[in-house]
């Protein structure tokens, strides 16, 4: 049976999920004005639970695994309800057999309801580290190992998330930054639209571990000297003032720094106006402690301050 959640606020306006832009049927053929309808599907262990919680703390009106044969009257139910100005409801892979169906059932829901579809993904390493640490079983699971389960349904799943009109990758959030992605993405905006459509994460990494999987940019800074042979800088990392001073000091790393920051600013505008929500640039060293923290942390402050969300993770950094 699906799970039916509603908070005091259900009936809050906010900001509608899915522009005219994304989807010029909300404005020119939807009647209902500001009725919306938000579609949460995705990879299980992405996140789903998590992001339906904070669409219910920003009062859309939530439901958890909705048949889809009920999809169509609950959108003419929130399309004619005077309570209901917005909702959202998750449907997956638990859907089963009739999952194929949804791409043909959303086309009709769209004709008469603003209606928008975020899909949540993740790495397979990070959803079989998910899966350990909670340890419950993955939906497809019987006797497979997770990661064939995972596989199997990226294959149920790939139509779905080809119509999808948002594709989160959850790889790099926790509970917390996934909550807040969602509350910036959705929520009231104050009028910052571009802050709001844009996280930029900078993420620093050790070459020696590997390349991060969900990295959209890379860039190597083994090109500067290395502070891991400077002895008082041995056991410090590249958050440390003195060890962030002797990498900035060199000529090269503030020419680089400039000419990476040009380019950001250039191309972030580019990847907003074709609808990305999210951006991992990552810079690597040999081990991910001095120099690729340094300068992860030095981008987030200059992407900052030209008024992108921005957040630093550093994967590799000694704690």
């Amino acid at each position: 049976m699906p799970r039916v959640s509603k908070n005091g606020d259900r009936v809050a306006r906010g900001r509608a999920a899915a522009s005219s832009a994304e989807n010029p049927v909300a404005d020119s053929r939807n009647p209902t004005g500001s009725k919306e309808l938000v579609i949460v599907t995705g990879i299980s262990g992405a996140g789903k639970a998590s992001a339906l919680k904070a669409f219910e703390d920003l009062g859309y009106y939530a439901v958890d695994n909705l048949p889809l044969e009920l999809l169509p009257g609950f959108a003419a139910l929130v399309k004619n309800s005077s309570e209901i100005e917005k909702a959202v409801l998750v449907v997956d892979v638990r859907e089963g057999p009739t999952l194929d169906r949804l791409p043909a059932v959303l086309l009709g829901v769209k004709k008469t309801l603003r209606t928008s579809v975020v899909f949540l993904e993740a790495s397979d390493a990070v959803l079989v580290r998910r899966y350990s640490e909670t340890r419950r079983p993955h939906p497809l699971s019987r006797s497979e190992m997770v990661v064939r389960s995972i596989t199997s349904e990226r294959q149920l799943l790939d139509p779905v998330r080809n119509v999808a009109d948002s594709i989160i990758d959850t790889s790099g959030f926790n509970v917390h930054e996934l909550r807040a992605y969602v509350q910036a993405k959705f929520g009231p905006q104050n009028g910052d639209e571009r802050g709001s459509q844009l996280l930029v994460s900078c993420l620093s990494f050790g070459f020696k571990n590997g390349v991060p999987l969900d990295a959209d940019m890379v860039f190597d800074v083994r090109f500067l000297p290395n502070p891991h042979f400077v002895p008082e800088f041995r056991k410090l990392t590249g958050r440390h003032p003195k060890v962030a001073k002797y990498v900035r000091d060199f000529p090269q790393t503030a020419e680089f720094l400039t000419r990476v920051t040009d380019m950001m600013l250039f191309l972030l505008p580019h990847y907003e106006k074709e609808g990305k929500s999210y951006l991992t640039i990552a810079f690597g060293c040999t081990g991910g402690q001095h120099r690729s923290v340094m300068m992860a942390d030095e981008m987030a402050k200059r992407l900052g301050k030209a008024g992108y969300r921005v957040k630093a993770v550093h994967r590799d950094m000694p704690r």
